[in-house]
């Protein structure tokens, strides 16, 4: 084939093809096109990690006001209202921050690991007696949306629904460019739900981190019901669903990967290696959004200012010129350093520590009772949505020993 006969890279994040692996595109758009341009839908991206890596850092020149998604619906000067300081800029982005950082606390995080060791064991040993079963219905699915309702003191009769909601807010339907109705149904749904939650807790606090939060204060500055109700919305959305797909494409990969995990279930003290591979190899949060505060050039490309600009994580942690023979799944490999999966800059995920002590708890369990096991391909469902990627099914059989 000649170079004439290739076709220009194409790069659609609504594309259930693209859904099922996005990574060869991601590599073309590195070396054909590392400042990418979709007229169609209307943004230009950002690939490569030296360009991710500085673009999360420029925070000023790529702005986040309006929102970290693609979608036109939940895009624009609203987006705070439901993705909290993750669509604000400094200071009030870093106001925000600061408040919330007072009840979300590193303490409180690190005072969940037993509770985190005893909901995983809740949920796995049952399913292991099972030895054939879908491992985000039974595990995954539940311990992050549990682990953060123990955080909010969400009634556990009430996890499920609330964890379906999620599933809803996030999930894109095939040809729909767009927020779809469902998702925007269980959006009102979910704020409506932690709305009366904060009333409740303004009338009786307890110890929860909803009553951290309304007891925050600096210098006399609270948060606002509303403030307090998007980040409410955000843990559940963005923490919650992120953490079930890592879990998930960590359990995927290592399957597909055997001689990897052999090793990991020979020595479990390499789980939070395994944890940081999968960070690298197919991180849950692949694409966020920000706008070109003013014209910026990129690869003898001039963005305009007011264009959407999105920021390709999946793309830049399999970058070659980062990452050793980066489309291998290699447990223990060196520079995870570079690791671009909670972005970087002053929007760094303010939830890392609290998804890798998750992860790093739910498969410490499961390699220590699991020396080896197998997909049931047939029954594996993805997930399909623009920014998020991982299972909503993932069934699995445990091989005899």
């Amino acid at each position: 084939m000649t170079t004439a006969s290739i076709q220009p890279v194409v790069f659609n994040p609504y594309d259930y093809d693209f859904h099922e692996d996005p990574y060869p595109t991601y590599r073309r758009l590195r070396e054909e096109a590392p400042i990418y341009r979709n007229d169609e839908l209307g943004f230009w991206a950002l690939s490569r990690h030296v360009d991710v890596s500085a673009a999360f850092r420029d925070a000023k020149r790529l702005s986040s006001a309006n929102g970290v998604s693609l979608d036109p619906a939940a895009y624009g000067p609203h987006a705070h209202k439901v993705m909290s300081f993750l669509a604000m800029d400094d200071p009030r982005h870093l106001r925000m921050r600061q408040l919330v950082s007072k009840g979300f606390t590193p303490r409180r995080v690190n005072e969940m690991r037993p509770r985190i060791t005893e909901l995983t064991r809740q949920h796995l040993e049952p399913a292991l007696e099972s030895r054939n079963f879908d491992w985000i219905t039974e595990v995954a699915g539940k311990l992050p949306m549990d682990v953060i309702s123990e955080l909010m003191g969400v009634p556990q009769v009430d996890r499920a629904e609330l964890r379906r909601l999620a599933d809803l807010v996030v999930h894109r339907e095939e040809g729909v460019l767009d927020v779809p109705m469902p998702a925007m149904e269980a959006s009102i749904s979910l704020f409506t739900y932690y709305a009366d939650m904060l009333a409740q807790r303004r009338k009786n606090p307890g110890t929860d981190l909803i009553s951290a939060l309304l007891e925050a204060e600096i210098d006399g500055d609270r948060l606002s019901d509303n403030e307090i109700i998007g980040f409410m919305f955000l843990m559940v959305v963005a923490g919650n669903e992120t953490t079930t797909k890592l879990l998930g494409n960590a359990l995927f990969w290592a399957a597909r990967n055997p001689g990897e995990y052999a090793k990991v279930a020979a020595n479990p003290e390499l789980v939070p290696e395994w944890v940081e591979e999968t960070l690298r190899y197919d991180t849950s949060s692949q694409i966020v959004a920000r706008t070109a505060a003013e014209d910026i050039e990129y690869h003898g490309e001039t963005m305009r200012a007011g264009d959407k600009v999105l920021i390709l994580l999946g793309s830049a942690n399999r970058d070659d010129a980062v990452f050793d023979d980066g489309d291998a799944y290699t447990i223990g490999r060196s520079g995870k350093n570079a690791l671009i999966s909670f972005g970087a800059g002053p929007h760094f995920c303010l939830g890392a520590h609290l998804a890798r002590l998750e992860a790093v708890i739910a498969l410490h369990e499961f390699a220590s009772q699991v020396p080896a096991y197998g997909l049931e391909d047939s029954g594996i469902v993805r997930v399909h949505s623009t920014n998020v990627r991982g299972f909503a099914n993932l069934p699995i059989e445990l091989e005899s020993n």
